[in-house]
């Protein structure tokens, strides 16, 4: 658990509707950017496997605010589902849920984590750079996308 004057990270199940509700304007964002083809989205089900932490930031009222999922992906960990309230940007939130799931990630024993985001999100990825983050090759499933940034950290 990580806490500051204003927000408490823990882990939770994605299927809360209020963090259902956040996870579902994170889909409509990226459907604005990007054709469904370069979104590599997980569905709530998908997020309650056995090889996925699922973290909720929440402001002091209890209020979800933010999240972020960490997949063990059998060697490495991949960074999912990242979202920030529109009204908490810039605050810091993101930042603490990164740093959330590489402690997570290294206690676990990974030896890195990857990403993919878009690029059409210049936020994320100078957040993900400020967390120590670098552009890499596609990994996983993931093929080459113009429309993809892929990153990677060593831990």
């Amino acid at each position: 658990m990580n806490t500051c004057s204003t927000m408490i990270i823990n882990a939770e199940t994605p299927n809360q509707p209020e963090v259902l509700a956040m996870l579902d304007r994170l889909d409509a964002y990226c459907a604005s950017l990007y054709p469904s083809e370069s979104n590599h989205l997980m569905d709530a089900a998908s997020l309650m496997q056995g090889d996925v932490l699922f973290l909720v930031a929440r402001d002091v009222d209890g209020a979800a605010v933010g999240c972020g999922a960490l997949v063990n992906r059998d060697g490495y960990g991949e960074i999912k589902r990242m979202f920030v309230d529109e009204q908490r940007r810039g605050l810091g939130t993101g930042k603490q849920l990164v740093e959330q799931i590489v402690l997570f990630a290294s206690m676990a024993g990974l030896r890195e984590l990857k990403l993919e985001t878009g690029i059409h999100q210049p936020e994320a990825i100078r957040l993900y750079e400020r967390c120590g983050f670098a552009r890499c090759e596609p990994f996983g499933d993931y093929g080459p996308d113009p429309l993809s940034v892929f990153m990677e950290r060593r831990l």
